[in-house]
This record gives C-alpha cells, structure tokens and sequence, in this order.
C-alpha cells in the first residue's frame, strides 16, 4: 500500500509539469500562433523504480490510473522500468549485482556493501500531446 503515497507524488508531479508545458506554449495573450490547439495532457509516464523500494508494478499502474483521475495525467500509460540493486565490494572495490542468497563479491569474495543504485524512484520522461481546440471542433460539426 506504500504504493499510493508514492504514486500520489508522482501524478503530482506529472499534471504540474504538463499545466507548465501548456501554460508556456500558449505565449502572451493576443498573440495570433502563439495559443495552445486546446488543454495539453500527459500520453505516456515513464518511471525509474529501484527494486530496492519494494514498489510493485501492478500497484503502481493501478494506483496511477485511479490518483490520476480529473488531471493531466489521466488516460496516461505508466510504464515502470525498474534498475537491480548494485554492491560495491569493499576489499577490491568492484561494482556488482547482488547474487541470490548471497552478499559476496563475485571477483575476490569480499564482503559487498549496499549503494544507492536500486533505490531509485523518480519521474523519467512524460509523453504530451494537446487535445483538440474546442473551437475547431465547433466549426467542423
């Protein structure tokens, strides 16, 4: 369930980012090709997620379409890549991916130590694009 604060943040995160987006493509007001074609939404979130948070891909998903709801990110697609937690040794300092079962290093058997990497979660890219111009649909029905 610590799924939903996280995705909380994120939808956040996203639907600021997009009002931003439309908000500085739309220019100073009056100025003829500077207007928005209609209200930008996120298509695509992309996150980074450390398998080392613990966060589970079918909560994230379903957190993020249900949080997102009444913002620029509904409708989104979430897509979740996640990075293996890596160990540093600290007799022969060499960088590794953890072994099942097992904290040692691969190269001398050294003792590995944790390190950052595998406990990432943050917002990679966002995917926009801008809805139809409400006023362009009026003219064409």
């Amino acid at each position: 369930m610590h799924e939903a604060s996280a995705v909380e943040a994120v939808v956040r995160i996203v639907d600021q980012e997009v009002r931003r987006l439309d908000a500085a493509s739309a220019g100073p007001a009056g100025i003829e090709g500077n207007a928005s074609t209609g209200e930008t939404r996120a298509t695509k979130v992309r996150l980074v997620v450390g398998e080392g948070t613990g966060h589970m891909e079918a909560s994230l998903v379903f957190y993020f379409a249900v949080l997102a709801k009444g913002t620029r990110a509904e409708g989104a697609e979430l897509l979740v890549r996640y990075v293996k937690p890596r160990l540093r040794c600290s007799a022969c300092d060499q960088s590794f991916e953890r072994q099942r079962f097992s904290f040692n290093c691969p190269s001398c058997g050294g003792p590995g130590e944790m390190t950052k990497i595998g406990s990432e979660f943050y917002v990679d890219t966002i995917d926009v694009e801008n809805g139809p111009d409400p006023a362009a649909l009026s003219q064409a029905v």
